[in-house]
C-alpha cells in the first residue's frame, strides 16, 4: 500500500482488490511498534502487556471485551503534536474520535485545545474543566439551544457551517450582549483520497459553504456585517485517514485566494486558518503514516508560501488531530468463544464482542491487524476472519488476517489502533451492553469509562 491507499476504503485510492490478504509475517508473535501502542510488549510467559501489566490480568479484573488505553502514549502524542507546531499554531484535539473527562484532563494538561461538535461533546469538556476559551464548537446542524449554551460558556470559536447558521449564531450572541468569535467553514472542491463517507471536501456533501459560485465569498460579506459576530478566519475540512498532503496544499491555495479576496473587497485580513485534521494512523503494517513534525512542516510550508504569493500576512495556524493522537494508543481485547474452519476458505474466529463496539470494519471497510494475545504460539498460521456475536453476516472486526492454527476457545486476542471512533460510535445492537475503555499507565489500571450493566439498557426503556 502507499500513503494513499488505507483502510477507510477504496473510493479513489490505488488499494488491493476485495477480498485481498497479505501472506502471513514470518512471526505471528510479533507486535509491530508501528501499529501498536507505545508501552505494549510481551512479558517472559509471551502474555501481551500493556503499561507494564498483562492482559489476562487486565481481562480477569475488567472482562472482555473491554478497550484498553495506553494513557503513556495518548499523552506523548499529544505532546508530539503540541510540539510539533509551537506557539505560532493552535492544535484542537477533535473530540469526536474519543471523548471523555479523562481525556479532556489529559489534553487541558498538555497544552491542547478541544473541538467538539455537539452538545454531548461540550458538556463533557466543560465538566471536566476545560476552559472554555479552548473549545471550538463545530457542526453541520446545532441546534439553538447548544448555540446558547455554547455562546454563554464563552467558547473560544464556533465554527459556522451553513448561511442560517450565521444569522442562528449572530441573534444568540447579540440577545447575550456579546460578540462571539467564528470561523466559517467552506469546502474547496478537493476530494482526499478517502472513503466517501468521510470525505469531506468536495461539493456534494453536507458540511460547510461551497467556496464554488462565490458563495463562501457572499457568508463572508453577511458575517462581517453582523454586529454579534467576530470573524476570525476560515475553517477547511478536506476528510479523514489521509496520508497524502496533496490534498492540503489545494486546499491551502484556495482558502488563501477566498482571504485575498476578503481583503481586497472589505480592506480585512482575516488572522486565522484552519485546516481541520484527518491525518491517517497505521491499522496495518502495510500503511505508513506522517510524524506530526513533519505535517507541521509541510503545512506550515504550504501556507507560507501561498500567503507570501498573495502578498498577505500569514495567518495562524489551526489543526484538529484526533484520530492521529488516540486512534494508536488503544487496542480492543476480546475472548474467542467459537473457532468455526471452513474447508478451502478460512476459518472464523468469533469473539464475544463485534460491530456494537468496532462499527468501523462493517462502515468503511476499515482493516485491522489482530495479534493473539493471552500466549505465544509456534502453530503453522491459519487464515482467519475474526467476527463478533451479532446476529448480522456484515458482523466484522478483521476481514481477513493470520493466527497461530492452534487457537482456541477461550484464548484472548487483541485488535489494535481503536482508540478512535470505535467506542464513540459504539451502540447496544441487540442490546449488548458497550464495553470499558481501561487507561493503563505506569503499572496501574483503571477504567475511565465503565462498562455498561443491563440496569443502564432498562434505565431508559420506561415500559
Amino acid at each position: 500500500m502507499s500513503r494513499s491507499a488505507h483502510p477507510a476504503g477504496p473510493r479513489h485510492a490505488d488499494v488491493l482488490p476485495e477480498g485481498h490478504y497479505t501472506a502471513p509475517a514470518e512471526d505471528l508473535n510479533a507486535l509491530d511498534p508501528k501499529v501498536w501502542a507505545h508501552t505494549v510488549g510481551r512479558d517472559a510467559d509471551g502474555v501481551v502487556t500493556v503499561g507494564g501489566i498483562a492482559v489476562t490480568q487486565l481481562a480477569e479484573e475488567y472482562g472482555t471485551p473491554a478497550y484498553i488505553l495506553d494513557e503513556a502514549d495518548f499523552r506523548d502524542r499529544a505532546r508530539a503534536w503540541r510540539t510539533a507546531f509551537g506557539n505560532d499554531a493552535d492544535v484542537f484535539y477533535a473530540g469526536k474520535a474519543f471523548l471523555s473527562r479523562a481525556v479532556v484532563r489529559w489534553l487541558h494538561e498538555e497544552g491542547l485545545n478541544l473541538d467538539v461538535c455537539s452538545g454531548g461533546e461540550l458538556a463533557t469538556a466543560l465538566s471536566a474543566g476545560m476552559p472554555a476559551e479552548r473549545i471550538a464548537f463545530h457542526g453541520n446542524n446545532k441546534s439553538p439551544e447548544e448555540i446558547e449554551r455554547a455562546v454563554r460558556a464563552g467558547v473560544g470559536r464556533i465554527v459556522l457551517d451553513s448561511f442560517q447558521e450565521i444569522v442562528r449564531v449572530a441573534h444568540i450572541a447579540q440577545s447575550l450582549g456579546t460578540r462571539q468569535r467564528v470561523q466559517i467553514r467552506i469546502t474547496v472542491g478537493v476530494e482526499a483520497h478517502t472513503h466517501e463517507f468521510i470525505a469531506t471536501a468536495h461539493e456534494d456533501q453536507k458540511f460547510g459553504i461551497p467556496l464554488a459560485g462565490g458563495q463562501a465569498a457572499e457568508a463572508v460579506r453577511r458575517a462581517l456585517q453582523l454586529d454579534g459576530l467576530e470573524v476570525i478566519g476560515i475553517h477547511s475540512h478536506i476528510g479523514s485517514q489521509i496520508f497524502d498532503m496533496s490534498g492540503f496544499e489545494v486546499a491551502a491555495h484556495r482558502v488563501v485566494g477566498l482571504l485575498k479576496d476578503i481583503r481586497d473587497e472589505h480592506g480585512v485580513e482575516l488572522p486565522e486558518i484552519d485546516l481541520g485534521g484527518g491525518l491517517g494512523i497505521a491499522y496495518t503494517s502495510d500503511d505508513d503514516p506522517r510524524e506530526p513534525h513533519e505535517i507541521a512542516k509541510a503545512l506550515t510550508e504550504i501556507v507560507t508560501r501561498e500567503c507570501e504569493a498573495a502578498r498577505l500576512a500569514t495567518p495562524r495556524i489551526s489543526v484538529e488531530p484526533g484520530r492521529a493522537i488516540v486512534g494508536p494508543t488503544a487496542f480492543t481485547l476480546y475472548e474467542v468463544g467459537t473457532v468455526k474452519p471452513l474447508d478451502g476458505l478460512r476459518t472464523y474466529v468469533s469473539v464475544d464482542g463485534g460491530m456494537s463496539d468496532n462499527i468501523r470494519t462493517a462502515l468503511y471497510d476499515a482493516e485491522y491487524s489482530v495479534a493473539l494475545a493471552s500466549r505465544t504460539s509456534d502453530a503453522e498460521p491459519m487464515l482467519v476472519r475474526v467476527v463478533g456475536k451479532h446476529c448480522e453476516s456484515g458482523d466484522i472486526v478483521v476481514k481477513d488476517a493470520f493466527l497461530p492454527g492452534d487457537l482456541a476457545p477461550g484464548d484472548l486476542i487483541a485488535v489494535p489502533a481503536t482508540g478512535a471512533y470505535c467506542r464513540s460510535m459504539a451502540s447496544n445492537y441487540n442490546h449488548v451492553l458497550r464495553p470499558p475503555v481501561v487507561a493503563v499507565r505506569d503499572g496501574a489500571a483503571r477504567v475511565i469509562v465503565r462498562r455498561e450493566t443491563e440496569e443502564d439498557l432498562l434505565r431508559l426503556d420506561v415500559g
